[in-house]
């Protein structure tokens, strides 16, 4: 099944992540995915879990209405591209696995190049190759089957709860407020967890 976004939306979401790239074509498709099988996020009844804080992020956010904001989108960040989506409603959850052609490219040039970028060593001439063959993998990202993008999975981990809506405490530190579950207690003091490392010795 080939991207079905529009031109109209795809040039929205590039927009709102800022630059256009293969995490972000990614991202699209599983997007895809989650409305099909879950749907569209309403306040906390769909939940996504990311496990990598990529490009792909922003279009899940943008394209589901899972956001950060509201807790239903959570970065679990332990390194690679996959998303868990839950609906609460009925208990339907999947875990959605990119494949490695998708997150490596698919040739060796490619990969070359991109390891040149991230190593800070690659010329103007190599760059300009990496953008166009950057370019060839968005398009090939959105007109592939989902098949060869993609495993979907079980989750790994149940649903996670409703985001906590705790009181605040000031810290007697710095005197800024602080959610009660983040506070440390240190010698009958509540401090933020930034004032707690600055002033408690570590063992």
């Amino acid at each position: 099944m080939k991207a079905k976004i529009s031109e109209e939306k795809l040039k929205a979401v590039i927009a709102f992540h800022g630059h256009w790239c293969p995490g972000l074509a990614t991202g699209i498709r599983v997007s895809e995915i989650a409305l099909e099988e879950i749907g569209h996020a309403g306040d906390e009844d769909v939940v996504a879990v990311a496990e990598a804080d990529t490009c792909a992020v922003d279009a899940v956010q943008f394209l589901t209405g899972c956001s950060v904001g509201k807790g239903n989108l959570i970065l679990k960040n332990i390194g690679k591209m996959a998303f868990s989506f839950y609906r609460r409603s009925d208990g339907k959850a999947l875990r959605i696995v990119s494949r490695p052609n998708v997150s490596r490219g698919t040739n060796d040039e490619y990969r070359s190049l991109q390891e040149k970028k991230n190593a800070g060593s690659i010329t103007e001439e190599e760059t300009a190759r990496l953008q166009e063959l950057r370019q060839e993998h968005c398009t090939r990202i959105l007109g592939s089957e989902i098949e060869d993008l993609f495993d979907i999975k079980k989750p790994l981990e149940p649903v996670p709860p409703f985001a906590p809506m705790k009181k605040s405490l000031l810290c007697d530190a710095c005197n800024e407020m602080v959610m009660e579950t983040k506070a440390r207690l240190s010698d009958g003091r509540t401090l933020c967890s930034h004032c707690f490392e600055r002033l408690v010795p570590r063992p």
